[in-house]
């Protein structure tokens, strides 16, 4: 499988503005700039959208183990806390927190805690990413 994501920009790296599109058209010309980057404004920043790929690709990848050890959830919501921090040679990603709740029937916390794990270092976009990536799980009722 190959997709694609494009971005257009124009001007300096703060008076600038830019947009960003995806194969799919999900996004389609969405702006982002410095100002939704840095500085709380509205608009996307790649880290955000690498946030959303990350927890959409760490839940997916958690319902296939799950099946595997024959368990559907009902219900899984993850967050995914992407850190930007400023390093000797400019920005990088150091870090990467996901955070799931579930409800999955059948399931007891180890075992939940062991599938979620196998699904936090299987999923490629964890593979991806050269940072560190951790996980709190949570089995609700």
């Amino acid at each position: 499988m190959k997709t694609t994501g494009s971005a257009v920009w124009e001007g300096g790296i703060k008076d600038g503005k830019g947009a960003i599109s995806t194969h799919s058209g999900a996004l389609k010309a969405y702006p982002y700039g410095f100002a939704s980057r840095f500085e709380g404004k509205p608009g996307t920043n790649p880290e955000e959208l690498i946030g959303a790929a990350h927890a959409g690709c760490f839940t997916m990848a958690l319902s296939l183990i799950l099946g595997e050890a024959k368990l559907t959830a009902t219900h899984m919501e993850t967050t995914a806390a992407v850190t930007l921090d400023k390093v000797d040679d400019g920005f990088a990603i150091t870090a990467v927190h996901l955070t799931l709740e579930a409800r999955i029937p059948g399931a007891d916390q180890a075992q939940f805690e062991e599938l979620a794990g196998k699904a936090k270092a299987g999923c490629p976009v964890s593979k991806l990413l050269n940072a560190t990536i951790t996980l709190d799980a949570k089995l609700l009722d």
